[in-house]
């Protein structure tokens, strides 16, 4: 860029990177950190490494784990009902569902949505690990809590297929939410509507 020195030129060209970062909020986000004393913006940057290099993912339900805390805190507790498990996009989706104490279950964390406009097929999600995961018929009823848009409704219904013959009941969260909304987004009554709410997958 120019006028810019390379330093700070190559960190709003790293902010920019970010999603919903555009190159004037980028700017924005360089300056601040150009103008933090010396020790914020050193905190800064160990946070980011270390969210790299502390940060697994869980081998059962593939949601974000302490490096060295396998499986994670939800799928170790004994007073969680691994027979119901609720399939959610995100792992800030998990926490929503959490926040409500509603759901005394386990998850399944599929990292996206299938998208083909997007290029996401359904190998780039941890659709494979939740058939795996239930291949034993040790589960009653995965509930699907994806989100209630184009994406998320794809999703449920390729899951859905793939579920029928390995779980009993194959719900989808009811319409409390919002079309087009993120669960992350939702409030608690909303939520606790949704999964109280819920009905089993109509197959054709």
């Amino acid at each position: 860029m120019a006028g810019l020195i390379a330093p700070v030129a190559r960190l709003i060209e790293e902010f920019s990177r970010l999603p919903g970062v555009g190159q004037k909020t980028a700017q924005r986000l360089a300056y601040h950190v150009l103008r933090a004393p010396a020790d914020e913006a050193r905190a800064l940057a160990t946070a980011l490494v270390a969210v790299k290099e502390e940060v697994a993912y869980c081998s059962v339900c593939c949601n974000i784990t302490e490096v060295g805390h396998d499986p994670c805190e939800i799928c170790s507790d004994p007073r969680r009902d691994p027979s119901r498990i609720c399939v959610v996009e995100e792992p800030l989706d998990v926490l929503a569902i959490e926040r409500t104490g509603e759901f005394r279950g386990r998850y399944h964390v599929l990292h996206g949505a299938i998208s083909p406009i997007d290029g996401i097929g359904p190998d780039r999600i941890r659709a494979r690990e939740l058939i795996e995961r239930v291949r034993d018929g040790s589960a009653q009823e995965v509930i699907l809590a994806t989100n209630p848009n184009l994406e998320g409704e794809a999703t449920a219904m390729y899951l859905a297929d793939l579920l029928a013959e390995h779980v009993p009941m194959v719900s989808r969260i009811a319409r409390g939410l919002p079309v087009g909304g993120d669960l992350e987004y939702a409030d608690d009554v909303t939520l606790i509507r949704s999964l109280q709410g819920r009905r089993q997958v109509e197959r054709t």
